[in-house]
């Protein structure tokens, strides 16, 4: 049902460096690139996420109580991401970790003050 979701950015450069290593441990590529934005999909050929400088071209700053979840294909998928985000210059917003019963994820924030999650749906 999405397409794409896109987050903001003060520095497209930055951001590609950061989302280049981060998204890496999920099969994540970038799919479409344009002066003003980044996007990147995964394996499955998905919904996209877009990397952008704002149209208004004010400052982006990151939305109080949203967050985009990536998928993970395994728990070890997820502390691989955390890792490579955290290396990357992420912020830890909640270490990887069992939060219930079929959800383990991992929370950060990306150079930006994007929040993101990254997420394994277990049995």
């Amino acid at each position: 049902m999405i397409s794409y979701t896109t987050v903001g950015t003060n520095d497209l450069d930055r951001a590609r460096a950061f989302y280049d290593a981060a998204l890496a441990p999920l099969g994540g590529w970038r799919t479409l690139t344009y002066e003003r934005s980044q996007y990147y999909g995964g394996p499955d050929r998905g919904a996209m996420l877009g990397i952008v400088l704002p149209f208004d071209r004010e400052a982006a700053t990151g939305g109080n109580g949203t967050m985009v979840a990536l998928t993970a294909a395994s728990a070890e998928d997820v502390d691989r991401v955390y890792a490579a985000a955290l290396a990357a210059g992420a912020t830890c917003e909640g270490p990887p970790g069992q939060r219930m019963a079929n959800f383990y994820g991992a929370y950060f924030r990306d150079p930006d003050g994007n929040k993101l999650c990254v997420v394994y749906m277990g049995k």
